[in-house]
């Protein structure tokens, strides 16, 4: 059975890996949300190696992302899809501004979770706020994309 767990995980594995390079702020940033996110409390932390592995093996098999999608919103209840959103967004900004590929792999989740536009769009700005950070104290250059 997959689980809600799980289908969180495949989330923020995804956004993670969009643009093919999962940086260690990604992968600190998965490994806090599941220690500290009320949703994980029931989940096992030491099954987040084996379920990030399960992610990357689906997503290499033919139709890999089309058949994630699917295991992913039957086992999210309609409760926890923005929740789902939500962590791809705090994985997409732990390390700056994101690249298109990972821009593009959210627009793609916002799509297959059927979130709202604009619930969308206040959960990227409630992200980009809370990863602000300034560099000698003033805001750091845009990132090139």
């Amino acid at each position: 059975m997959f689980s809600h767990h799980a289908a969180l995980i495949y989330v923020m594995v995804m956004v993670s890996a969009a643009d093919r390079n999962m940086t260690d702020a990604e992968l600190k940033m998965i490994g806090e949300i599941v220690n500290f996110l009320p949703v994980f409390r029931d989940y096992d932390p030491s099954l987040l190696p084996k379920t990030t592995a399960a992610c990357a093996e689906l997503l290499d098999s033919d139709d890999g992302l089309d058949h994630a999608f699917d295991v992913i919103k039957a086992a999210l209840p309609p409760l926890l899809r923005e929740t789902a959103y939500a962590v791809a967004c705090d994985v997409a900004a732990a390390d700056g501004e994101p690249h298109q590929e990972v821009r593009r792999m959210l627009e793609i989740i916002r799509h297959r979770l059927d979130i709202d536009r604009l619930v969308a769009a206040a959960i990227e700005r409630g992200a980009k706020a809370r990863f602000a950070r300034l560099v000698n104290g003033h805001e750091p250059p845009p990132r090139a994309k």
